[in-house]
């Protein structure tokens, strides 16, 4: 039996594969040139060693904070296993993040070190960055754009790895990492999470999905957010799978075809372009057409499902905010049954998830296995979880204030619970905004109607101090270019937003009822702060820009506007 056979950390994991299979592949590196290479369990517990002894030798105290900064990749996962073998805490950045933040997340947590992966400077903030980070000591993971300082090849070849007798095992309730909020509001919260609330995730994906050795994921998602964390990175090393990265989004279909995954976790915002560029190549009125032929049915669905790369899932997530129910229907009709899975940084994503056989469209699902949950006087979910924080890093006050005398956290989120005990999100507590004729208008709800359009990729409602709400439509790349291009013009789609503003308008309530539709002219983007890592909008940031532009909207008397 292996003497890590608890698996009670995310360390004990690792070496309990390597020790009962080393030789069987853990991660699948891709190439630019469209190659890949794979590491085994018994590779990456050594390198991660090795790296660990090499992070031991810079003395930078017990227990001291290490940032690790990079795009997702296997040596990603390694160096976050090697900090905690040293004996050290994780703290990872986003690397999206401009210069100033980074520079503020390595200071707030008074990093020791720096791990600096994956980055280019082009899908990435790298070059912002670059000039705001600190003199630490750092070394460079295969792909870094720093070749001056140690590299991951040459500790691996020349550092004796830490040997058994020199290993100490971290305890379940040890500080693992400090997570920063992606800042949808204000400066990021460093969230503490210990290595036994990373573990908790492992509970709902045994019991509740069946996850196994089998299964298969490809890493996209940003691995410095709890999600793809929690999901990716915590399940593979705890369950033993198998996972693939993506090398980037011009690459993205070919390596999705490569790792063939049997669990796909997603955010609304790509589920519908998945959903947008199928209907492109074939249109809605066909697929009705062909999805109804009994003898071709079948046949077609798949079709979809294996272009898309899918046609091997067998758990399919959606997480981070409301997918639209048609779009959620459509997957279902492909044979794809969309899960909503809902949590927080706070709780390490660990709080509900739809259940196989038991989703109600448009609710998150159920309270995950030793979860309880309760909505306030105020409509406020607040929900106890063992993924719960062990707090906000430096910050007892915001801490006291984020949680309950017994123990809830204060998720900010509003909600309704069904009678089977589904949880539905309506909105944000502080989202709410009033008009100027006194009346509130909660806005998600309104979006998730409006957000039905083919050539529109994002949307914001707003319009605080204003008689009336509006919405703010962001196009798609797509859409802008055949604009451009003269394959679509903007008369058709004003007439197409009108027809959407009257059928949104007319299930709405009076004071609920847009004004007018503005189709901006800037794309919004995680670089430029209109969206988080996980691409929620930054309602805020879109507000201070935006709402200047009201009044004069307004005297245009126009149902669609182009900025």
């Amino acid at each position: 039996m292996s003497r890590y056979a608890s698996r009670s950390t995310l360390v004990h994991c690792l070496l309990h594969w390597a020790e009962t299979s080393p030789n069987a592949v853990y991660l699948t590196q891709p190439n630019a040139d469209g190659s890949s290479y794979d590491i085994t369990w018994g590779q990456a517990a050594d390198h991660a060693r090795r790296l660990a002894s090499h992070l031991r030798a810079l003395n930078l105290g017990e227990g001291a904070s290490v940032g690790l900064l990079g795009r997702n990749s296997a040596h990603w996962i390694i160096a976050d296993v090697a900090v905690w073998l040293a004996g050290h805490v994780t703290v990872p950045l986003y690397p999206t993040l401009n210069g100033e933040s980074a520079a503020y997340i390595l200071d707030h947590a008074g990093c020791k070190a720096v791990i600096l992966g994956k980055m280019d400077g082009i899908a990435d903030g790298w070059k912002d960055i670059e000039p705001h980070l600190p003199s630490l000591p750092m070394l460079s993971l295969p792909l870094s754009p720093r070749s001056d300082v140690p590299q991951y090849d040459d500790i691996i070849a020349n550092t004796a790895p830490i040997s058994d007798e020199d290993l100490t095992l971290p305890a379940e309730g040890a500080m693992a990492t400090i997570v920063y909020t992606s800042g949808s509001t204000g400066r990021p919260k460093g969230v503490m999470h210990s290595f036994g609330t990373m573990c908790s995730v492992a509970n709902a994906l045994r019991d509740t999905y069946k996850v196994n050795r089998d299964d298969r994921m490809l890493s996209y998602l940003p691995l410095a957010h709890v999600a793809e964390r929690a999901v990716v990175e915590t399940a593979s090393l705890y369950f033993g799978f198998r996972v693939f990265f993506a090398d980037g989004l011009e690459t993205f279909q070919r390596d999705l075809q490569r790792a063939q995954p049997t669990i796909f976790f997603s955010v609304p915002r790509l589920w519908t372009k998945f959903y947008l560029a199928i209907n492109e190549k074939l249109p809605p009125a066909k697929q009705r057409i062909l999805f109804n032929i009994p003898l071709l049915n079948r046949l077609v669905k798949g079709k979809v499902l294996k272009q898309l790369g899918l046609d091997k899932v067998r758990l399919a997530i959606t997480a981070s905010a409301p997918l639209p129910p048609n779009i959620m229907q459509w997957y279902r009709g492909l044979g794809l049954e969309l899960l909503d899975v809902y949590g927080m940084t706070e709780n390490f994503g660990y709080s509900h998830g739809s259940r196989p056989g038991e989703v109600r469209v448009g609710y998150v699902g159920h309270a995950n296995p030793g979860v309880e949950q309760r909505i306030a006087e105020n409509g406020e979910v607040q929900v106890k979880s063992p993924g719960q924080m062990m707090g906000y890093y430096q910050a007892p006050d915001k801490t006291a204030e984020d949680m309950t005398d017994d123990g809830y956290l204060k998720t900010g989120d509003r909600g309704e619970i069904d009678a089977e005990g589904r949880l539905k999100i309506t909105g944000r507590v502080k989202e709410l905004f009033k008009t100027s004729k006194g009346k509130y208008v909660a806005p998600v709800p309104i979006e998730q109607k409006l957000n039905v359009h083919q050539k529109v990729e994002v949307i914001c409602v707003t319009g605080p101090t204003q008689p009336q709400p509006f919405a703010l439509f962001m196009l798609s790349l797509d859409a802008e270019k055949e604009i451009k291009n003269g394959e679509l013009t903007r008369e058709t789609l004003t007439r197409e937003f009108n027809e959407l503003l009257k059928s949104v308008n007319a299930t709405l309530e009076d004071h609920e009822r847009l004004d007018y539709i503005v189709v901006v002219k800037d794309q919004w983007t995680i670089e430029n702060g209109y969206l988080t890592p996980t691409m929620k909008i930054k309602r805020n940031v879109i507000e201070d820009n935006y709402i200047g532009h009201a009044d004069t909207w307004v005297a245009r008397r126009e149902s669609v506007i182009w900025e």
